[in-house]
């Protein structure tokens, strides 16, 4: 189950700097100036062993005559309307200004629990001149600094009992679930029609027909599973429609709750930088990948065309390019059946499992032959290997200085898992820790 936390509040009370140090990132912008924020910034926090989603929205103004201002509210109103918890933030410095109001009365509306932050609370005067926000009558009240971080982990400790726990007595939760991802207008929802036999979702030749998630059961051929066609994910702009911030929004929830991801790219177009970015979205949340090459009728080919599209797509995504990559035409049909039986290999792929004495026994002569380089005359000696019981392939190594082996050996480990078992489509953690 996908949680999703919204941070929201009038311009300029600290809701950037609180979303970059829950997120451990610097993504968003923080500035002294109202109005630094105007896109929408998603980030992971993972707390108590809980993992969601954390969004950074733009000041809340009303009525404002700025063009800015006016999105930028609308899609605070969005935010809130997809959140499953709200962080409500104001500033001790300021005082409760008549758009705090208005906004508490707003959240009152929506329902959802909502958690207030006064920020800046960085002494004991201001925490003092902080009581005066009991006035505005939430249940679940906080004084934190966001710059220093004081105050934070009590907040993310109330958070994480806040979310709806995923329904018990579903009888699908064990089925697959296959989402389909994409830059708008690359065939998307052409490929969901062709598979299940059905013009299920409406195909036009407009970027961004579908505007919702759009789940399907296929129950066909001794298979079955759940397809889920996206909005398409362009990157945002300053003319970027209110309703394209809501599709936005779902398709990264779709991918969250996907098990594997068909990540589909026109032939024509090649694989571009919003292709990438949603490879690496899929990566980040551990999710099994498909890249599927639509509309491979429309080019001209010869004998190495194929293999030359192929190993340009490789070097794009490095180092993890241990990924399926089919060349289909949603209009001919072809290899469409082929991206099911693939996809369902990568399932398989990301539940698989290797014993730890066969680990040991694999890898540690590996270690052996090939150990990592001595940093400062220390040398480094791994002696024990184990995968953890998480729902993607992650594997531990012990070692007396884990400090000192860099990424490079991580891959060479990587590697070497990769070519002695199948984890194709699917990205692997490489965790080294103290013996």
């Amino acid at each position: 189950m996908s949680n999703i936390v919204a941070i929201v509040g009038r311009p300029n009370v600290g809701k950037s700097t609180l979303f970059n140090r829950l997120t451990e990132t610097r993504k968003a912008i923080v500035h002294e100036m109202e109005g630094v924020t105007r896109d929408r910034h998603y980030g992971k926090c993972i707390w108590n062993g809980v993992e969601f989603s954390v969004i950074d929205t733009g000041g809340y103004v009303e009525n404002s005559d700025d063009i800015f201002e006016k999105e930028i509210s609308k899609q605070v109103l969005l935010a809130v309307e997809e959140a499953d918890v709200i962080f409500f933030m104001v500033d001790v410095q300021t005082g409760i200004c008549e758009l705090d109001i208005t906004v508490a009365s707003m959240l009152r509306k929506a329902e959802k629990p909502v958690v207030l932050i006064v920020n800046k609370v960085d002494n004991i005067d201001r925490r003092n001149e902080a009581y005066e926000f009991y006035s505005l009558n939430f249940e679940h009240l906080f004084f934190v600094s966001s710059v220093s971080g004081s105050g934070t982990g009590e907040i993310l400790d109330l958070t994480v009992t806040l979310f709806k726990e995923a329904p018990t007595e579903t009888d699908d939760k064990e089925i697959p679930r296959f989402t389909i991802v994409g830059r708008p207008n690359v065939g998307k929802s052409s490929f969901l029609n062709v598979l299940i036999g059905e013009e299920r979702n409406i195909v036009t030749p407009i970027a961004g027909t579908t505007r919702d998630t759009i789940n399907t059961r296929y129950k066909k051929f001794n298979k079955d599973f759940i397809l889920i066609d996206t909005a398409g994910l362009r990157k945002r702009n300053k003319e970027m429609e209110t309703v394209e911030f809501y599709s936005v929004m779902r398709s990264i929830r779709a991918i969250e709750n996907a098990d594997v991801c068909f990540l589909i790219i026109d032939a024509t177009q090649g694989f571009e930088s919003q292709d990438m970015n949603i490879f690496r979205l899929i990566q980040k949340n551990h999710k099994g990948v498909v890249i599927l090459v639509n509309k491979w009728d429309l080019i001209e080919k010869d004998n190495h065309t194929l293999k030359q599209y192929e190993k340009a797509i490789m070097q794009k995504i490095e180092p993890f390019n241990d990924v399926p990559i089919l060349f289909i035409s949603a209009v001919t049909k072809q290899r469409i059946f082929q991206a099911l039986e693939t996809a369902e290999k990568v399932f398989e792929n990301r539940k698989r499992k290797i014993k730890t004495a066969e680990l040991n026994e694999f890898l540690l002569n590996i270690i052996e032959e090939t150990p990592p380089p001595s940093v400062k005359g220390k040398f480094i000696k791994i002696k024990y290997i184990t995968q953890l019981q998480t729902y993607f392939p992650a594997f531990v190594f012990f070692a007396n200085l884990p400090q000192y082996v860099k990424e490079p050996y991580k891959r060479f480990l990587e590697n070497q898992l990769r070519k002695s078992y199948d984890f194709s489509g699917v990205p692997i953690e490489i965790f080294i820790r103290k013996k």
